[in-house]
């Protein structure tokens, strides 16, 4: 049975560690990506609401899975109002990701008890997010804000914030490396993730693999992270 509860929905993507971010117009191959990340153990991913006719595409998705035994974790990206987060949450998305941080987005989810993770990039924002109740902030975008090195600087002052930086995030052992040491708690990948080649290729299966490589990587150096720590 799908969590729909908000704190699960935070842990499994704090647990998770990366994101897989994913949009295209055809439901089908939606659908394939999607269950290729849930075979790699990637049950949350994040569809960017993106292009034409993206709300029914998205619902479209969420019909399919519905029946499943194991169904994703789906939550929307790319919603800067609470009318395109409403229309979503009425269609099942499990959270809700912007680019931007809006008190009305924040009220809407607060309201409907689903997570809210709006993008930010200085430290006011992110503290107007959580004032808001936003218990993981997008840094966005990651790179062009300065990267691990913003992130240190962000954690010094404020280090119970939960960031999640998208945008110059790859899913290598240095770039992940490096993101994690910074003290980041999850991070979100689109394309140098799910790459356009796999897709049009229909090579499921190499989406399954990429994913799962990403996610053994965020876990092995996650792990070591924290072992450094204790000793």
């Amino acid at each position: 049975m799908v969590a729909n509860d908000r704190l699960a929905v935070l842990s499994a993507m704090l647990e998770q560690g990366v994101i897989p971010v994913f949009y295209d117009p055809d439901p089908e191959v939606c659908v394939n990506v999607i269950q290729a990340c849930v075979n790699a153990g990637a049950r949350c991913v994040e569809f960017a609401n993106r292009g034409d006719f993206a709300p029914q595409v998205f619902l479209d998705v969420r019909r399919h899975f519905a029946g499943h035994a194991v169904q994703p974790l789906l939550g929307v990206g790319s919603v800067i109002d609470a009318p395109t987060a409403a229309m979503y949450i009425a269609h099942g998305a499990k959270f809700v990701v912007g680019p931007l941080l809006n008190a009305d987005v924040a009220r809407l989810c607060n309201r409907r008890m689903v997570a809210y993770i709006p993008g930010c990039a200085t430290t006011t924002e992110i503290g107007n997010a959580q004032e808001l109740g936003c218990e993981i902030v997008k840094l966005f975008p990651g790179g062009a804000v300065g990267g691990p090195e913003y992130v240190k600087s962000i954690m010094a002052p404020m280090p119970w914030t939960r960031l999640m930086p998208t945008g110059d995030v790859e899913p290598t052992e240095a770039s992940l490396r490096d993101w994690f040491e910074s003290g980041i708690a999850v991070c979100g990948i689109g394309s140098k993730l799910i790459s356009r080649e796999l897709v049009l290729a229909r090579d499921y299966r190499g989406i399954e693999e990429k994913v799962g490589q990403a996610l053994q990587l965020a876990r092995r150096i996650r792990m070591e992270l924290a072992e450094q720590k204790r000793s």
